[in-house]
């Protein structure tokens, strides 16, 4: 070895150097401690300056792997010896990697194309990542292009290369967040899952599974990865792994291997210990892309092996937990017998039956759990199906609720602690449910009363059945009786429960018996601190007397501690999934812990506090209700008001958009206006250019043309005037009437009272001056009338001259001096019809100014006759006080005649009265008429 690496060191022709390192290599696999510690320095040397010759970098390269690698020798050595081995693997990476530079200079020979040197490269910094991980990672991390350089590996077409470069990305990635974040954005996700495709799927070899263990290390605890692959669509991609055919016999064991790999990194995804919005987005998108139902489909194939099922049980659990769409879409999952039975119903008695697998059940268990989390609809479901009036009379069908019982009161201890934690799930933060459940009636045998589920339980404790089967019901009646007071009444009104409680927590008994103790302090725990105090022999006071008797404060914590220090305790409050090593471990429920850390303070606190400390506390409590309750109810005001201020923000953008447009049409109207104004000006113009022209004989034609145009438009004048003169005529008739309506009204109410007339007189007074008025505008109007008619005779004269015109015009011997004679009498027609036409319009406007004094006259009348109106119903209401008097008088008046007569006194007869009376009224009558 020492003369090889002479050679290598001093030989100058590349051909004995090459010859030096090839024996080296072959070497180096037996004399690996000794080649090592001669030839390093000489190797890394030949890598630096024999960069040109390929062969003998292949060379250099393989001896070096051959010396790090701990692969080879691994197989030859014994176990005794294997510590050994992996010392001297590091201690060689760690001479190696002390100068950085062989890092980098690695990374170059790496990219090169060349087979004999990108394999071994491949291979020789895959050892060295094993060796010594984090600090081969920080180099490679630190030098520029170094993570880019590795992933052009996935891509190289020769498979060894490329099935190498997985084995190297794998160890590259291993608990270092920053590189798997490097190694996803360069696109990692879309080469790995191409390769797997290529591969076959599951049905694929070794290379997949690789993949598969690449893909784990990207996304685990990765949230940034993990929300990259679920927006990149690649869980789509997923679904396609998990196709199965009908017959599932005869898997082979890679195939076992690559689905359960799958089925874990679907897990991963999905996991309880992500955060909560980024599980929720992959749950519903493994919905939506029908990955879900795959897997349900996989859950209920025949010939499925046991653990990939248990596997697919765990994977479900994961992706329905705290998802209600997930969750209700599970609830709808039927198994494929006859007849079907839901999904639910099937995975429960598997739970419940003993000759099941322990991890099978354990896996139904968390899926029962994972299907019940935060969905209380779910919850109604299973507790429905316990109620008497949804249990099935005929037997056909076992419901969820009849095989919880069934397990609940079962032989075997492990079904009865399954049962309870499942039924513990379905009360789980559910008060509603925990009062319908008081309402179960259990059939304990023939001819007996049926019993209460609570009682049953409480009957099963006091037995001394298996530690097991005792703590499963004690964590459900924990769970039961806690938050709910109606249930703590119905436990405590059984007499034989609270002995029962304390004479256990008072026994000195083993360490076995140590847990049952510590829960019925909780379950005691538990009966005071939510005691409403309705059972007069068990108020809080006296519960608390009760353990300072028996039991003793002090002594009662310390067993209440028991739980919490508990190792099993420990194990269960690490993660919701229940997984125990053996069937005996099986003792606490993740969600249980949970209780138990919330309630073991307070109960503490409880058990110290006195009797007016509790009262202060309930009063506290009160007020604290009452204040959210005010709480509440602003906030539902402010949620009100945000939507007011919302659809006002609404209504007020949409009118600014409308002013907007409003002011550029205005913008527009007015530009058009002006625009029209412009022309009109223009045309006034030429026309004032063309009647300076009026003189000249050649222009004859246009001259009369603009004359029989200005005739048109007095005719349209004329016309306008007709219109307005019927339209005044019109208004007139109308004012008539309203003036005879209002003389006939004041009329009528003439015959009312004094102080009514002289308001009338009044009245008519201004009515005379109103007709006078009126009078006035009709003499007005019949003078506009014979004046229009003057105007339309005149019209006629020069329709007639137009006539005479034409034929005088048309002739080619006519004489200039005849017509300049027409023009000039037209001329002096069309001054008199514009100055008719004038005083029209200022006749028209007088007349409009008599119309509305006419109508403020009116206006004023109708208010006169709004109060006459008001002081007649005055009056009438006075006469009707009147007769009412006279009626009373009447009365009284013959009461008294009766009374006259009855003592003899003379009456004069009262129709005698009014027949008199009747004559001198006509007397009157005939004189007001002869006036």
């Amino acid at each position: 070895i020492q003369k090889l690496c002479d050679r290598v060191a001093s030989s100058t022709l590349l051909d004995d150097r090459r010859d030096a390192v090839r024996a080296l290599k072959s070497l180096s696999k037996k004399y690996r401690l000794e080649v090592g510690i001669q030839a390093m320095e000489h190797l890394i040397h030949v890598l630096q300056t024999d960069r040109s010759d390929s062969e003998i970098i292949g060379y250099a390269l393989d001896t070096l792997y051959n010396v790090i690698s701990n692969d080879l020798e691994e197989e030859e050595q014994e176990e005794n010896s294997a510590k050994q081995v992996d010392d001297l693997g590091s201690q060689f990476t760690e001479i190696f990697i002390k100068q950085q530079e062989n890092v980098t200079l690695l990374l170059t020979l790496v990219e090169e194309f060349d087979f004999h040197v990108r394999w071994p490269g491949v291979k020789l910094l895959t050892s060295l990542l094993k060796q010594q991980g984090p600090q081969v990672q920080q180099i490679i991390l630190v030098s520029p292009m170094g993570v880019s350089r590795l992933m052009d590996l996935l891509a190289d077409s020769r498979e060894v290369i490329r099935n190498d470069g997985v084995l190297l990305l794998q160890q590259l990635t291993k608990s270092n967040a920053a590189i798997q974040k490097i190694v996803a954005f360069e696109n990692a996700f879309e080469r790995l899952l191409d390769i797997i495709t290529e591969e076959g799927n599951s049905d694929g070899g070794i290379v997949v599974e690789d993949c598969l263990l690449l893909l784990q290390n990207l996304l685990k605890n990765n949230n940034s990865n993990q929300n990259f692959f679920k927006e990149g669509s690649y869980i789509q991609r997923m679904k396609p792994w998990f196709e199965v055919g009908d017959d599932n016999c005869g898997w082979s064991a890679q195939k076992v291997t690559n689905l359960h790999l799958m089925l874990q990194l679907v897990r991963v995804l999905v996991s309880p210990t992500n955060p909560p919005g980024a599980t929720s987005s992959c749950q519903k998108a493994m919905f939506h892309c029908g990955l879900l139902q795959q897997l349900c489909t996989i859950l209920m194939a025949t010939g499925v092996p046991a653990d990939i099922l248990t596997e697919t049980i765990n994977t479900v659990s994961e992706v329905i937990r705290g998802c209600q769409t997930n969750q209700d879409y599970f609830a709808s999952v039927n198994a494929p017998s006859n007849p079907p039975r839901p999904a639910i119903v099937v995975l429960l008695m598997s739970m419940v039956n003993e000759r099941q697998p322990f991890v099978l059940r354990c896996a139904v268990l968390y899926c029962f759990q994972c299907f019940l989390y935060k969905n209380q609809k779910g919850q109604g479901e299973i507790v429905s199906t316990l109620l008497p009036s949804t249990i099935d009379a005929t037997g056909n069908s076992v419901s969820a609720g009849q095989l919880l019982c069934g397990g609940l009161f079962s032989t075997d201890s492990l079904s009865n602690w399954c049962a309870a934690v499942a039924l513990a799930h379905a009360l789980q933060e559910n008060a509603t449910l925990k009062e319908q459940l008081l309402r179960v009636q259990l059939a304990t045998s023939i001819g007996n009363p049926p019993v209460s589920l609570l009682q049953q339980c409480t009957n099963i404790l006091s037995q001394g059945s298996k530690v097991q089967t005792r703590v499963g019901l004690l964590m459900l009646l924990c769970t039961w009786l806690s938050n709910c007071s109606i249930a703590v009444t119905h436990f405590l009104h059984n007499p034989a429960n609270v002995p029962f409680l304390t004479g256990q927590i008072a026994e000195n008994l083993g360490e076995e018996e140590q847990l049952v103790q510590g829960l019925c302090a909780l379950l005691l725990g538990i009966s005071i601190y939510y005691n409403d105090n309705s059972l007069e022999n068990y108020r809080k006071e006296k519960l608390k007397q009760l353990i300072e008797k028996r039991i003793g404060r002090e002594n009662f914590i310390e067993k209440l501690g028991f739980i919490s220090k508990h190792e099993l305790y420990s194990r269960a409050a690490q993660k919701p999934q229940p997984s125990f090593s053996s069937p005996d471990h099986m003792m606490f429920d993740h969600e249980f812990t949970k209780l138990v850390k919330e309630l073991e303070g307070v109960i503490s606190k409880a058990i110290y506090k006195s009797s007016e400390e509790d009262k202060k506390e309930e009063e506290v409590k009160k007020t604290l209700e009452q204040h959210d309750n005010i709480v509440t109810h602003y906030k539902k005001v402010i949620r009100e008001q945000d939507q007011e201020l919302e659809e006002l923000k609404q209504r007020v953008n949409t009118l600014t958009s409308q002013n907007e447009q409003l002011q550029t049409t205005v913008t527009q109207q007015v530009s058009q206006i002006q625009q029209h104004k412009d022309q009109y000006n223009l045309l006034k113009v030429q026309l004032g250019k063309d009647t300076q022209h009026h003189n000249s004989h050649s222009d004859t034609f246009q001259v009369n043309g603009i004359q029989t145009e200005e005739v048109s438009k007095l005719k349209e004048e004329l016309e306008e005037w007709k219109n307005k003169h019927e339209m005044l005529q019109g208004q007139l008739r109308e004012k008539d009437s309203v003036i005879e309506k209002l003389n006939s009204s004041q009329l009528e109410m003439g015959t009312t009272d004094q102080c009514s007339q002289t308001s009338k007189y009044g009245g008519l007074e201004h009515n005379n001056e109103l007709q006078k008025e009126l009078e006035m505008l009709r003499s007005q109007i019949q003078l506009q009338s014979a004046e229009i008619s003057k105007l339309q005779m005149e019209n006629q004269k020069l329709q007639v001259m137009n006539a005479t015109a034409d034929p005088v015009l048309g002739d080619s011997g006519a004489t200039a001096a005849t017509n300049s004679d027409l023009e000039g009498q037209l001329e002096q027609e069309v001054k008199e019809l514009k100055s008719q036409v004038k005083a029209l319009s200022e006749e028209k406007e007088s007349l409009k100014q008599h119309l509305d004094s006419s109508s403020s006259t009116v206006a004023i009348l109708q208010d006169e006759k709004s109060k006459l109106q008001r002081e007649v119903a005055e009056s009438k209401k006075e006469q009707d006080d009147l007769l009412v008097l006279l009626a009373d008088q009447d009365q009284k008046i013959s009461a008294l005649k009766i009374k006259l007569k009855d003592l003899g006194v003379p009456v004069e007869d009262e129709d005698d009265i009014e027949s008199g009376d009747q004559g001198d009224e006509d007397e009157d009558g005939d004189e007001e008429e002869q006036d």
